[in-house]
């Protein structure tokens, strides 16, 4: 809480080049392409950081191949070249998995043509992944013999990547970029809206824990709210050529289901791209697709029983999944970017996920629509264009703002590693190496937790059951993350509450010892806020369930 509380101080005592409402991906990618770039920011969000749609993907970065279908080759060629670009940027954090998928007898395209479409979306992605293999369902038995292959003519399989982490997570790090770079940003920090007095915004901005409110000055104001865009801009009068609409999207999280890294996809029973997905040692299944007036959104007992009822149909599992397999849900909207005038009416299932930056030179005004976390980079530095363009300068606007530290921090932590046995002292129930997992999530940020672990090797010892988490985990998350709420942690900077069942973590002395860690004398009233704040999603209520 200290660093967020010095933060909150610094929003209205100091003016900025730019204000940025909203830190999901768009907004914290803005934040730290501006700030590495040279300019004054301040990064401000409700919530906490990630804390909607960002933190509720699929974890995939993929370059659209279903945007193949419609033609649009130019997104997905851009798309693709995001991807790779990502996975050359962070290489221990966004990699390459394989996806299998089946056709059944009926689909409205053969497999050899949606494998022929695979080679056309493997050269828009210039080679960058494996080549793709057309499979027959004999072969696809063999390789994943919990695919039921009654009714399949064969499939494909093809590279795409995803996030070894969690999507949250890697939100979080672009923030700790852009506070790296000398940027100020606070979680819990609401935007009341905003006026345009002179050359300069003027925030109503409020401290949610607290409820005290004051002003924050900026030369721009960036609008990056997500789903929530089009209210904000309400707020502060500004007319927009575009507008979201909103499309539902849930996962359930349940126990591992295959051990092969692939994810394997599926087109549902209404003809939606719907997946398995790996998770360590847990697997995520879905998606929903579903129109939706508002972005605030929950799980119903009809979105479960949808993804249910379509994974049963699809694999052969020892006995069907049933709601007691869930360990959690995720559920959230995806702002899809339409023109004003364009309505409602559109069919949001023929809407790409492309982002569009609305700019107002007028009023020094930018909102942000759309977009996916593959798009992130391009986000980050068009936005620096415009504010260029806005008349802020930038005192380096060619700076390599993203990416993973270079090879040689990298092999001086891994030496360190080496020299002190670090990886010996790996707990049994990880899913990999303990360096290599420090270096993933914290890059050169865990030197520090290296020289801790030498001093005092119960500094490695995994803290809350069920998890790899190990305590210097925990005390850095303390000093350096802005968690705020125990869900912040759980959920958003690690995994936890998404594979640890729900009553499990209630009971768990190690997460009780862990909000001491994180929240010292509040430790007990933070803990049980969350606990009656965070039903159990993955139970709706009985009455309701079909």
């Amino acid at each position: 809480m200290k660093l967020r509380n010095r933060n909150v101080e610094k929003l209205h005592t100091d003016d900025y080049d730019a204000l940025i409402i909203g830190g999901g991906i768009n907004g914290a990618a803005t934040a730290a392409a501006l700030a590495g770039k040279g300019a004054k920011v301040a990064l401000i969000d409700r919530g906490d950081f990630a804390g909607s749609t960002s933190m509720h993907s699929s974890n995939l970065v993929w370059g659209g191949i279903k945007y193949m279908e419609s033609k649009d080759f130019a997104l997905v060629r851009k798309l693709c070249k995001s991807r790779n670009h990502l996975i050359k940027s962070y290489p221990s954090t966004v990699q390459e998995i394989r996806f299998l998928t089946t056709i059944t007898k009926g689909f409205r395209h053969s497999p050899r043509y949606l494998w022929a479409g695979t080679w056309l979306y493997w050269l828009m992605g210039n080679g960058f992944t494996k080549l793709p293999r057309l499979l027959s369902p004999k072969k696809i038995k063999q390789e994943e013999p919990i695919i039921d292959i009654n009714g399949a003519v064969g499939g494909f399989e093809y590279s795409d990547a995803y996030l070894h982490d969690n999507d949250a997570r890697f939100v979080f790090n672009f923030v700790r970029h852009a506070l790296n770079y000398g940027a100020v940003a606070a979680n819990y920090v609401e935007s009341l809206g905003a006026e345009r007095e002179g050359d300069t915004w003027i925030t109503k901005a409020r401290n949610v824990m607290d409820g005290s409110t004051f002003n924050i000055r900026s030369k721009v104001l960036i609008n990056a709210a997500g789903p929530w865009v089009d209210q904000h801009n309400a707020l502060t009068g500004q007319k927009t050529t575009h507008q979201h609409l909103y499309s539902k999207g849930i996962h359930l999280i349940v126990p591992q289901l295959t051990d092969t890294k692939r994810v394997l996809a599926f087109f549902a029973d209404d003809g939606r791209l719907f997946f398995v997905i790996p998770m360590g040692n847990r697997t995520c299944i879905g998606t929903t697709d579903t129109h939706m007036e508002h972005p605030e959104v929950d799980v119903t007992a009809d979105d479960i029983a949808f993804v249910l009822e379509n994974i049963n149909k699809r694999l052969t599992l020892d006995k069907p999944l049933t709601q007691d397999d869930i360990i959690s849900t995720r559920c959230g909207v995806r702002p899809l970017a339409i023109k004003a005038d364009q309505g409602s009416d559109r069919d949001f299932l023929q809407l790409s996920r492309k982002h569009v930056i609305d700019t107002n030179p007028e009023s020094a005004h930018i909102s942000i629509f759309g977009g996916k976390l593959t798009d992130c980079l391009n986000v980050g530095d068009e936005i620096a264009e415009d504010v260029k363009r806005l008349g802020v300068p930038l005192s380096d606007p060619n700076f390599h703002w993203y990416g993973e530290p270079p090879e040689p921090v990298k092999q001086q932590f891994m030496d360190q590693a080496k020299r002190m046995n670090l990886d010996d002292m790996t707990a049994a129930t990880s899913s990999e190496p303990l360096s290599s997992r420090l270096w993933r999530r914290y890059a050169e940020q865990a030197m520090p937790m290296l020289e801790k672990i030498r001093q005092d090797p119960s500094e490695a010892d995994i803290l809350i059951e069920g998890t790899e988490y190990i305590r210097c985990e925990l005390e850095h998350a303390r000093d350096h993350e802005m968690i705020t709420q125990l869900e912040d942690f759980l959920r958003r900077r690690a995994k936890v509450s998404l594979v640890v069942h729900h009553e499990q973590l209630r009971q768990s002395p190690g997460l009780k010892e862990a909000c001491r860690v994180l929240f010292g004398e509040e430790a007990e009233e933070r803990f049980t806020t969350y606990f009656k704040e965070n039903r159990d999603t993955s139970r709706p209520p009985v009455e309701t369930l079909s």
